[in-house]
C-alpha cells in the first residue's frame, strides 16, 4: 500500500519511547507520532497515555522522500482550544472606505512642526 501526506491511517503501537510511539501501519511499513504531535497540551509521559498493542488514528504529516519514514499526528486531527473559532474583525486605523491614506498627515504636518518650534522656542529647550 502506497501512502500519502493528509492521508488518515489506522495501526497498532508497537513500541513506546519518551520521544514518540511507533506505529505499525501494514506488514512493512511503520510510522511515529512524535511527542509534540499527540495532542495540543502538554504531554508528561505516553506509557500513562498508550499501551503496547492499542490501535490509534492518525494522519500521515510527513513522508521522508529517502528512507520512506513517516511522520504522524494525532493532534492534526482534534481541532486547537487554544485557538479561538471567532473571526476577528479587522480594525483600521484609518477609514478604509475613505481613500485618503496619509493626506490628513501631511496637510497638518508644517502646521505641527511650526507649533513645536514655537513651543521649544518659548521654553529655551
Amino acid at each position: 500500500m502506497t501512502y500519502h501526506i493528509g492521508d488518515i491511517v489506522t495501526g497498532s503501537i508497537t513500541g513506546i519511547q519518551p520521544y514518540g510511539v511507533f506505529i505499525l501501519l501494514d506488514h512493512n511499513q511503520r510510522g511515529l507520532i512524535h511527542i509534540s504531535e499527540v495532542s495540543h497540551g502538554y504531554v508528561n509521559n505516553l506509557k500513562y497515555k498508550f499501551h503496547i498493542g492499542q490501535l490509534v488514528t492518525a494522519k500521515i504529516i510527513d513522508i521522508d522522500e529517502y528512507d520512506h519514514k513517516i511522520s504522524l499526528s494525532i493532534r492534526a486531527l482534534t481541532n486547537d482550544p487554544y485557538v479561538s473559532s471567532q473571526r476577528r474583525k479587522k480594525h483600521y486605523w484609518t477609514d478604509n472606505r475613505i481613500k485618503t491614506n496619509f493626506q490628513p498627515i501631511a496637510e497638518h504636518l508644517t502646521t505641527w512642526i511650526d507649533e513645536d518650534l514655537q513651543f521649544l522656542k518659548e521654553n529655551n529647550l
